[in-house]
């Protein structure tokens, strides 16, 4: 393994669990450090690069919620990484509080590994293998939005900058709105996008994709509860309304 081989970090109090993904992972191509509680994550997270955390939500002391929470609200780097959260089997309750804290995935106990892999492996690869934004340069999406507002995506950087600045986006909400401006002016199903931004199929009743459209109306639309931008088009899904363009980032205004 080399230094760019991506670094994945464990959270779970039960070390069967901890050490038998570790392994698994290692096994896979992956570096793997784990924790017990919170205090250990954070100790992880000071020693070492992290590019995806899967986190427990059932931990003593602090529960993974409200970790995820902490992690997003923070300054620093840390609450870039990607967080994939492990869920009580049939608590959907959890798995939508996870996803509103910033979560990027679920995936409900008991899981094969395996699918876990899959989920840790996607996340990534919509990251572009990098935990950290890269500086400058690469592709920009623009848009000017309905209220008249300019808008810039850079993809290099997975930056969002609107009329008053830099927007803070988890990653999953970035991907989320790659994905639709992306394909502007198109009705895109939630299974689409889930697929988009996921890699997966939507199970029966998962919200995710509502969840997600929910934060990232909070964040851009200048009235969420009107949303000009990310319409519904019901019983069909979502549309991006603006008009976007792609340009070099060395080239734009």
């Amino acid at each position: 393994m080399t230094d760019k081989t991506p670094h994945i970090l464990v959270v779970d109090d039960d070390r069967e669990i901890r050490d038998l993904l570790s392994r698994f992972l290692q096994k896979h191509g992956l570096r793997a450090s784990t924790a017990a509680d919170g205090r250990e994550m954070r100790r992880v997270l000071g020693d070492a690069r992290i590019d995806l955390i899967v986190l427990d939500i059932m931990l003593p002391g602090e529960t993974g919620l409200s970790l995820c929470a902490q992690l997003r609200a923070e300054g620093g780097p840390n609450r870039l990484i990607p967080i994939i959260m492990l869920t009580a089997a049939g608590d959907e309750t959890d798995r939508i509080v996870g996803l509103e804290m910033g979560a990027d995935d679920y995936l409900p106990k008991p899981f094969n590994p395996r699918e876990l892999l899959a989920r840790i492996r996607a996340v990534l690869r919509r990251r572009g293998g990098e935990a950290a934004p890269v500086a400058g340069g690469g592709t920009e999406l623009q848009f000017t939005a309905p209220d008249g507002g300019a808008w810039r995506i850079e993809l290099g950087a997975r930056r969002v900058v609107g009329p008053a600045g830099p927007v803070d986006l988890s990653s999953g909400e970035f991907d989320l709105l790659v994905a639709m401006a992306e394909r502007p002016r198109r009705v895109l199903s939630r299974d689409q996008l889930l697929d988009l931004t996921r890699g997966r199929a939507a199970q029966p009743f998962d919200r995710a994709i509502d969840v997600q459209i929910g934060r990232l109306r909070r964040k851009i639309e200048v009235d969420p509860g009107d949303p000009q931008l990310i319409t519904t088009v019901r019983g069909e899904g979502y549309l991006f309304a603006a008009a976007v363009s792609r340009v070099e980032a060395a080239a734009a205004s």
